[in-house]
């Protein structure tokens, strides 16, 4: 199978950002998903949460591995409508609102229409706001400016919009001549993209694995729970393919793939992570080992709901994460190659 070639992947990556999909309306890129994958005849379940699952069925169908990763993303819900017809915001996910401050957007409405505006400070204005600099960036103070006529918070419900809409954030994807791709919601979307393409790869060769093996396109990773749940009880071994954290002191880059040995939650299984570092210095994969200090996966969240599995984290280094992310290439193609190995390899005896 090439592993080289990240072209389709990247290009998969693009159209994932570009769907909007905070936590707890992901229904639309699901959707995609699934029919992009029906065109290559790779069958997919929806589960009652809405995530989806892929399988594929191994030589040995006694142990399973799980790999996961998220498609839902930060974002906003509409708290109030203001008496002027803007809006203020309640927070999906973990992000400061100083990373959105300034970002067009768009507010769902019931009815599923989208209506673009922009987010900013009350006091955006430096001509008129002594303190426009100074005042915090918080609910309170964040808001949403409407690309309507509106004048009051009855012109705004006249346009459909409620309290309980979902504002999604633009991602502004581009991927520059350097092999940059720069976008929000790459956490965790250049993960999915970088699953489904191995998912393809297998079909093109024909490919059997040694285990059966359950790929999760999870939901509400965001929010904590994305992929603790349809977890089969053959499962021995669980990863989440989701970012690398960069920034000081960390050990990661956006060149490599980043294997996950501890986070907020913990040590992640030893002997797991030791496989993967032999993987990827075996198949000259060019890899480096972190810790995340303010970090949880789908992972960590499926060991606190009780499942007895060897739990793993790798991903694509990304910086700046929940904010305006980056990554290169080099680390989509490190982390892809990291994938095959592993899940085209044997367990190790214990």
């Amino acid at each position: 199978m090439e592993l080289k070639d990240t072209k389709q992947t990247i290009e998969v990556i693009k159209q994932l950002v570009q769907i909007p999909s905070p936590s707890g309306n992901t229904g639309r890129v699901i959707t995609f998903v699934q029919k992009w994958l029906e065109e290559k005849n790779i069958p997919s379940v929806i589960t009652n949460k809405g995530s989806l699952i892929v399988t594929e069925e191994g030589k040995d169908t006694s142990k399973h591995r799980v790999l996961t990763a998220h498609v839902d993303t930060l974002g906003a819900m509409v708290k109030e409508i203001k008496s002027d017809g803007r809006l203020k915001l309640s927070m999906i996910g973990g992000f400061r609102w100083n990373a959105a401050e300034g970002e067009y957007c768009s507010v769902e409405t019931s009815d599923g229409n989208m209506i673009s505006g922009t987010i900013l400070m009350h006091q955006a204005s430096v001509h008129v706001y002594k303190d426009a600099g100074s005042a915090s960036r918080d609910e309170q103070n964040i808001e949403v400016r409407l690309d309507e006529v509106v004048h009051n918070a009855e012109d705004t419900r006249a346009l459909g919009i409620e309290v309980g809409d979902f504002v999604s954030f633009d991602p502004r994807v581009e991927v520059t001549e350097s092999g940059f791709i720069k976008s929000r919601h790459l956490d965790d979307k250049a993960s999915v993209g970088i699953l489904m393409s191995v998912l393809e790869k297998l079909h093109t060769a024909g490919e059997t694995l040694p285990y059966t093996t359950h790929f999760i396109i999870a939901n509400n990773e965001e929010i904590g729970y994305g992929g603790n749940s349809n977890i089969p009880k053959e499962t021995v071994e669980y990863i989440a393919v989701d970012m690398g954290a960069l920034g000081d002191g960390q050990a990661s880059d956006e060149y490599t793939v980043s294997i996950c040995a501890k986070d907020s939650s913990g040590p992640y299984h030893y002997g797991l992570r030791k496989q993967l570092v032999e993987l990827a210095q075996k198949y000259d994969i060019d890899y480096k080992v972190d810790i995340y200090p303010f970090y949880g996966s789908d992972a960590s969240a499926a060991m606190k709901a009780g499942y007895d599995v060897k739990h793993g984290l790798i991903g694509a280094g990304i910086d700046s994460s929940h904010a305006n992310e980056r990554t290169h290439v080099s680390s989509i193609s490190h982390t892809e190659a990291l994938i095959y190995r592993y899940i085209t390899a044997l367990m190790p005896k214990e």
